[in-house]
């Protein structure tokens, strides 16, 4: 499971502190456990929030369901010939 990002987490938060607060406002509960099922809803609505908003995209590259599948041999060869410029080698950088 990936990690979440900053607005996952920013979106998470907001929605625990804000609808906890308006929850106690409208319920004008004071008891103890009132207080804990208040808390504890808030907290799965937050979760709630945190796992529906899109995680960003990657540069890495497109996903392994965009790559398009592996040529035979006989049809990358004609490919090849299409004019188009072949890709430059990835550089890595060099252990520090």
């Amino acid at each position: 499971m990936p990690r979440p990002s900053v607005a996952q987490f920013a979106y998470g938060s907001c929605t625990v502190v804000f609808s906890t607060m308006a929850m106690l406002l409208l319920s004008r509960t004071s008891s103890g456990p009132g207080i804990a099922v208040i808390a504890a809803a808030a907290l799965g609505l937050g979760l709630l929030v945190a796992m529906t908003v899109p995680a960003p995209r990657t540069a890495a590259g497109p996903s392994p369901a965009e790559q398009p599948a592996e040529q035979p041999a006989g049809e990358a060869a004609e490919s090849s010939h299409t004019g188009a410029a072949p890709a430059e080698p990835v550089r890595e950088p060099s252990a520090p």
